[in-house]
Formats: structure tokens, C-alpha cells, sequence
């Protein structure tokens, strides 16, 4: 059996927090094997909207503290809700607005990492 990290037990829960607010084109940047990254993994998602940017954020942050009792470091991006990162050490959460995700285009950015596309929950 093989045994989740807690990284990856984090992300998974960061995911789950994303879904439960029906964030979209969930991404998970696996950084481990390259060198001299901010992180070990980025979790990226878009929401539809201000509003909905904020919810996603505010559902992952309550998810993952009420299902493992891990809370971020930092969260930043909060005042207009086109762009919020998370901070959970090893792990960088970007809930963006489509149109500022395009732009940034992180996925490319860490296009060598090892990315995981997770289906959009109907």
C-alpha cells in the first residue's frame, strides 16, 4: 500500500474544497522533481466570476481546516478576487478569473512540472 504524504493529502483536500464551490479546469502541478521551485505543488482553478473566485477561496480555506485542521500561511488576492494565492507551504493554491489565468498562462509557465487536469464536476 503505498502511503500518501501529507502534501499530497493537503491537495487532495484542496481539490475536494475547489469542487465542493464547483471551481473549473482544476490543474496539479507536481514540482518535486525539478529543481529550485517556489513549492512543491501548485493547485490552479478559474471561477466564474468575482464572486465566485471568492467563494472557491473561501471554501477551500474552510475545507481543508475542517477535514485536516491544516490552515494557509497566507492568502493573498482577496480585495478584487481576479487572482488569490494560497499559501500552504508546499503547496500554492491559484484561484483565478479566466481571463487573468489566460493571461498569467502559470500552466505553461511549469510545463515540465508533472500536470494533473482534474475533470470539472456538472
Amino acid at each position: 500500500m503505498i502511503k500518501m504524504t501529507e502534501n499530497e493529502q493537503i491537495t487532495g483536500k484542496i481539490v475536494e474544497g475547489i469542487q465542493e464551490r464547483k471551481g473549473k479546469g482544476i490543474v496539479v502541478v507536481n514540482l518535486n522533481r525539478l529543481k529550485d521551485t517556489p513549492c512543491n505543488y501548485f493547485v490552479i482553478c478559474e471561477g466564474d466570476s468575482s464572486t465566485h473566485v471568492n467563494s472557491i477561496a473561501a471554501s477551500i480555506k474552510d475545507w481543508v481546516r475542517d477535514k485536516i485542521n491544516v490552515k494557509p500561511f497566507a492568502i493573498d488576492g482577496m480585495e478584487n478576487n481576479e487572482w488569490i494565492a494560497m499559501d500552504y507551504g508546499q503547496i500554492i493554491v491559484h484561484v483565478f478569473q479566466r481571463h487573468i489565468r489566460k493571461f498569467y498562462d502559470i500552466e505553461h509557465l511549469w510545463a515540465d512540472g508533472d500536470l494533473t487536469e482534474i475533470e470539472d464536476l456538472l
